[in-house]
């Protein structure tokens, strides 16, 4: 569908602007900053979040991976949050956004009416000047690592998708279990592939990781149903809402590294990339 594949492209592009774009580019994130919405938000000059932010990379739970950036921008996150954030698609609060380098300061949503005003009618020097007057609204975070941290860093730097689960399955505590939980439920072969993409992208540049992403989507929507998980995930979550995606293979244990290695794989030469002008 050249339509499908134009969206892709134009997407991917627009985030790689956003990221080099010249003039101050400030997100505020109040509310729910999913998928597409961290495409837009990450790579701006300033990272605002409120009270009522709930931030998420969901696409695990369709069969997708988490793109728009995603394998770079949670790759730079502390530890190994961003594997974490990738393969469940869990989702966190203001504070923990900051601890994960995902935001970059909190104000207050009943604020916001107040920063918006000053910025469409004050005067600024220059960009550095409207980033930190945004700046000083900030208020106070905690902006320290949960006490889950430590488990995090424990479990999800565990060189695979199967250690991992065995390990959470194995430990004595209600997270790891939920989290196992969780994982079980996402398809194995798409969770085999992110673990990949995090930890590929974590030695790219942003313009090489969209280009891969690219590739990724490409093969997840250009297999027939039936052998797409993105397909089958959609289907079950979106279309048919009967919340049992018959994900293959079903078992985490059956994902071999010939099925993965295909989604890295570029279906164009390089100087055909349809991003290859990112770079």
């Amino acid at each position: 569908n050249p339509q499908l594949e134009d969206f892709f492209t134009e997407e991917y592009a627009l985030n790689h602007l956003i990221h080099n774009y010249g003039k101050p580019y400030i997100a505020f994130m109040d509310g729910i900053v999913m998928g597409g919405g961290m495409g837009i938000s990450q790579g701006a000059a300033l990272r605002v979040v409120t009270e009522r932010t709930k931030m998420a990379m969901p696409e695990t739970a369709i069969g997708l991976f988490p793109d728009v950036g995603g394998g770079y921008f949670l790759s730079r996150c502390p530890g190994r949050v961003g594997e974490w954030l990738a393969l469940t698609g869990d989702t966190i609060g203001a504070d923990e956004a900051i601890a994960s380098h995902l935001a970059d300061g909190r104000v207050p949503s009943d604020q916001l009416p107040a920063v918006w005003e000053a910025l469409a009618t004050q005067t600024f020097a220059d960009g550095a000047a409207v980033k930190n007057y945004v700046a000083t609204k900030f208020v106070a975070a905690s902006a320290h690592p949960s006490s889950g941290r430590a488990d995090i860093d424990q479990y999800f730097a565990l060189p695979s998708v199967g250690d991992i689960v065995r390990a959470l399955e194995a430990a004595d505590s209600d997270w790891a279990r939920t989290t196992a939980a969780t994982l079980r439920k996402r398809s194995p072969l798409m969770l085999h592939v992110v673990l990949e993409q995090v930890r590929r992208a974590r030695d790219m540049g942003l313009a090489d990781d969209l280009r891969m992403e690219r590739d990724m989507v490409r093969h997840c929507f250009y297999l027939r149903p039936g052998q797409s998980e993105t397909v089958e995930g959609i289907r079950a979550l979106a279309v048919d809402k009967d919340h049992t995606p018959k994900w293959n293979p079903v078992r985490i244990e059956d994902v071999t590294p010939d099925m993965v290695a295909p989604f890295f794989v570029s279906p164009w030469p390089a100087h055909a990339h349809p991003l290859v002008a990112l770079g």
